[in-house]
């Protein structure tokens, strides 16, 4: 339903930005790893161990004036997650670029952000928060996505 929206605002205001990467939940910053060493990455990533849980989505909400996003529900296992996978990553690969993060972990879902101009955000978002947005679906996977022309999924775990 997320990718929907964003290829109607694709459609509508020729927003494109948001579609360079799959529908998704972020819980650790992009970051910089060389490619000779995404097998160590993958292997290192895969010891990672988590339970699965219900992530729920609801309602349009915006970061103005440049992004626009699907809202998730407050969810302490999801903020859990979060921090057990952001000190893996830490300790494990030596990735400290979370911790330099002062905006704190707000789990959305992208619609439209990079290429939203400050002058139609208004317009924008005016017309996708009359979108009735609700779902709710296992965490039952991560995905491990990686930046080549588009953000594609290297690995899942």
């Amino acid at each position: 339903m997320a990718e929907a929206v964003k290829l109607e605002l694709f459609e509508k205001y020729n927003l494109k930005g948001a579609l360079r990467s799959p529908a998704h939940i972020t819980l650790h910053r992009p970051f910089e790893f060389r490619t000779t060493n995404e097998i160590h990455l993958i292997e290192t990533l895969k010891q990672f161990q988590y339970q699965s849980f219900t992530i729920e989505l609801s309602g349009i909400d915006a970061f103005v004036p440049r992004v626009i996003f699907i809202d998730v529900k407050p969810n302490p296992e999801l903020i859990v997650l979060h921090q057990a996978l952001c000190r893996h990553a830490k300790r494990q690969l030596q990735l400290f670029n979370e911790a330099d993060d002062l905006r704190g972990f707000h789990p959305h879902v992208t619609l439209a952000f990079r290429d939203l101009k400050k002058n139609k955000f208004d317009s924008v978002y005016d017309f996708v928060k009359t979108k009735p947005f609700e779902m709710r679906f296992p965490l039952e996977k991560i995905a491990l996505l990686k930046l080549g022309k588009t953000w594609e999924v290297l690995e899942l775990f």
